[in-house]
C-alpha cells in the first residue's frame, strides 16, 4: 500500500526535482508515470528530460510503445503499468489510486498561489480518505519532511 509525497518547489525547477525523483523510482525498479493536465508542459519535460545530464529513458503518450515505457509522461490515467504516479501541474490522483501505488508524488510550484491552493486541497482531501502523506519542503536549500498523515488504525 502506497503513500502520497507532496514537493513543495521553491528552489529548482519542476524538470530538475522531477528528473531526481524519477531516477531515485528507476532505481527503486518501479515504473514511473508522469501525468500532467497540459499537453504543452509534459512537452516541455520531455525536451528537459532528453537534455538533462545522465541518460534518462521515457516516452511521452500516444506512441505504439506506451506499455513498454519505464517512464511514460501522459495526460490520462494509466498506459505503462506503472507502480509510481508523480502528478504535476496540479493533475488529480484519487485515494484509491494511491494505495494501488508504491508511491504518488505530487510536485507544485510553491511560488504559484493557484498551485499552492490546489495541493492544499489535495492534501485535505487524500488524507480525509485514509491516504498516508508526507509533506516535503525544500525552503532551507535541502529536502525536509515537513509534515505526514498516517493511515488511521482500523
Amino acid at each position: 500500500m502506497g503513500a502520497v509525497y507532496f514537493y513543495h518547489l521553491t528552489r529548482n525547477p519542476l524538470d530538475v526535482t522531477l528528473g531526481v525523483l524519477v531516477e531515485k523510482s528507476l532505481a527503486a525498479g518501479w515504473r514511473v508515470e508522469v501525468r500532467g493536465r497540459s499537453d504543452a508542459m509534459l512537452q516541455h519535460l520531455d525536451q528537459a528530460l532528453w537534455m538533462r545530464e545522465g541518460f534518462l529513458p521515457h516516452g511521452m503518450a500516444g506512441g505504439p510503445h506506451d506499455g513498454a515505457q519505464r517512464v511514460l509522461l501522459t495526460s490520462a490515467q494509466g498506459g505503462n503499468a506503472a507502480s509510481c504516479v508523480m502528478s504535476v501541474g496540479g493533475a488529480d490522483v484519487s485515494a484509491e489510486e494511491i494505495a494501488a501505488l508504491d508511491r504518488t508524488c505530487i510536485l507544485f510550484d510553491g511560488h504559484d498561489h493557484e498551485a499552492l491552493q490546489h495541493a492544499r486541497s489535495q492534501w485535505k482531501a487524500l488524507t480525509g480518505a485514509g491516504a498516508e502523506a508526507q509533506y516535503w519542503s525544500e525552503e532551507s536549500g535541502r529536502w525536509e519532511k515537513k509534515a505526514e498523515s498516517k493511515k488511521p488504525d482500523a
